[in-house]
């Protein structure tokens, strides 16, 4: 229970990085009290986690691990492309967020509640819970969001709204990257090393497109910048 407990604990904290729930937090938290706001986030997690391990629970009682670990993996490769593409809050979830229509607890918590909803981490916590312990993957995940929107709470109130939104997607990204390498390679290849192998890869291979689509837009953005500038020996 205790390994399945910090797995899900790390995929559902990651997942949650730039999460659209994190944006409804932090907008949450500048109208509400700190506390209101992660007791709501906390039982609709407990709830929306609970439905979800049972779900996976039940399911990998009749799937075999081989298939469970590279339908894992596939999902995982899903849940970093959509990272990569990011979250935003509709006009919807923003007027939950920024409206009292009953008492805040109730407010934060049905909102949460319903974005949580098919949203990607509670896909991960289905796929987690088909090949681990059902209550270690629902203690686990559900620390982990409540842990990743307490963050997005503090800081949100030190820093305000001026986070590096893309490095923290690209980071979730390659990780979730990384861990769908692992499952689908433990179903293709149990037993072997090739598991870690193809994460390494995976992991390097990540972090060098990462670093040179940085480098490319810094060097466009220079450029643009040098055109802009006025000519001193021959202006127009």
């Amino acid at each position: 229970m205790l390994s399945a407990l910090l797995l899900s604990f790390a995929v559902i904290f990651v997942a949650e990085l730039g999460d659209k729930s994190q944006l409804m937090a932090m907008t949450f938290a500048l109208r509400y009290k700190w506390y209101a706001v992660i007791g709501g986030i906390t039982v609709a997690t407990t709830v929306v986690h609970l439905v979800s391990v049972a779900v996976g629970h039940f399911l990998g009682l009749s799937i075999p691990t081989a298939a469970i670990s590279i339908v894992g993996g596939i999902a995982f490769v899903i849940f970093g492309l959509w990272t990569l593409r990011g979250d935003s809050l509709s006009e919807v979830e923003g007027e939950k967020a920024s409206k009292v229509t009953r008492s805040a607890f109730i407010a934060i918590a049905s909102a949460f509640f319903l974005a949580e909803l098919g949203d990607k981490t509670m896909l991960a916590t289905v796929t987690l819970a088909t090949d681990n312990d059902w209550v270690g993957v629902w203690i686990g995940s559900t620390v982990g969001m409540v842990a990743a929107d307490a963050l997005a709470i503090v800081v949100g109130a030190v820093l305000g709204k001026h986070l590096p939104e893309r490095v923290i997607q690209f980071g979730a990204a390659i990780l979730f990257f990384v861990f769908g390498v692992m499952l689908f390679l433990e179903g293709i290849m149990p037993g072997t090393a090739a598991p870690v192998i193809g994460a390494a890869v995976v992991s390097a291979l990540s972090t060098a497109i990462w670093i040179a689509v940085v480098l490319v837009r810094r060097r466009k953005a220079r450029q643009a910048l040098s055109f802009e500038q006025p000519n001193v020996l021959n202006p127009k």
